[in-house]
C-alpha cells in the first residue's frame, strides 16, 4: 500500500519486514510462554510446551528471548528515526499482552492491537510519517480480523480457561460467538475496502478483498465451536486468507 501507485514494494523492506514480524512474533511468544507456564501447565493444549514441559528451563527461555529482541533490533535500526521509535513502542504491548488474559475478557483485542502495529510501521518506514486516511482503517481491520480467528481459537480452551481461572472473549461471547464474530468479520473487511479506496488500490484489490470476505464467512457459519480440532481447523485458515 506505501509503495508508489503502480510500484512495486521495494524488496528490501519487504524482506526486513519478513525477519522483523517472524522475530517479534516469536518474542511474543516467548514471552507468553514465560509468563504463562505456570497456566499452561494446566490447560491441555499448552501442557507440551517447551517451558511448561519441562524441555526448557526458564533461564533459556529469557536466553533465546534476548536473541530474539537483538536481531529484532538490528533490523529495527535500518529504517528512519521515525520508524524506530514507532516499532520501539510496540515493546510495550508486546511484554504486556500475556497478562490480559488474567485481567478482561477481551485479550484477544489485544492481542489484535498487538499483532497488527505492523499496519502502522509498514507505511511509516517506507513514507516517513504515517498517512491516518490509511494506516488507521486497516489497523482497525486487522485488529477485528484477529478477533476472529482468535476468538475460534479461544474456544478449543473454554473449558480448561473456567477451570484456571484466566479470560478470553470465547467465554465473554459464549452462545453468540458467532453473531459477535461476525460483526467483527464485518468490520474488518469494511475497513479494510476504506484502506484500499483511500490509497487509491485497483479493481485487483477489490477483487481479492471480495474473495476473502466469501471465504471468511465460509469459515465462520461452518465452524463447529464444540470441536477442538474443527476449531484449530479453522484457525489455521482464516490468518492465511
Amino acid at each position: 500500500m506505501a509503495a508508489e501507485p503502480g510500484s512495486l514494494p521495494d524488496f528490501k523492506m519487504l524482506a526486513l519486514f519478513g525477519c522483523g514480524a517472524f522475530l517479534l512474533r516469536g518474542a511474543g511468544c516467548t514471552i507468553n510462554d514465560l509468563l504463562d507456564q505456570d497456566i499452561d501447565v494446566k490447560v491441555e493444549r499448552t501442557k507440551v510446551r517447551p517451558i511448561a514441559s519441562g524441555l526448557l528451563t526458564p533461564f533459556q527461555g529469557i536466553s533465546f528471548l534476548g536473541v530474539q529482541l537483538l536481531l529484532g533490533l538490528g533490523i529495527l535500526l535500518q529504517l528512519n528515526n521515525y520508524s524506530r521509535i514507532l516499532g520501539a513502542s510496540s515493546l510495550l504491548l508486546v511484554f504486556s499482552y500475556p497478562l490480559m488474559k488474567r485481567m478482561t475478557f477481551w485479550p484477544q483485542a489485544y492481542l489484535g492491537l498487538t499483532f497488527n502495529w505492523g499496519a502502522l510501521l509498514g507505511w511509516s518506514a517506507v513514507r516517513g510519517s504515517l498517512d491516518p486516511f490509511v494506516v488507521l482503517p486497516l489497523y482497525l481491520s486487522g485488529v477485528c480480523w484477529t478477533l476472529v480467528y482468535d476468538t475460534i481459537y479461544a474456544h478449543q480452551d473454554k473449558e480448561d480457561d473456567l477451570k484456571v481461572g484466566v479470560k478470553s472473549t470465547a467465554l465473554r461471547f459464549g452462545d453468540l460467538t458467532k453473531e459477535w464474530v461476525t460483526g467483527f468479520g464485518i468490520i474488518s473487511i469494511c475497513s479494510l475496502a476504506l484502506s484500499g479506496y483511500n490509497a487509491h488500490l485497483g479493481w485487483p484489490y477489490f477483487a481479492c478483498l471480495a474473495a476473502a470476505s466469501g471465504q471468511m464467512t465460509w469459515q465462520i457459519y461452518t465452524v463447529d465451536l464444540s470441536s477442538r480440532a474443527d476449531c484449530n481447523r479453522k484457525y489455521v485458515l482464516i490468518p492465511y486468507n
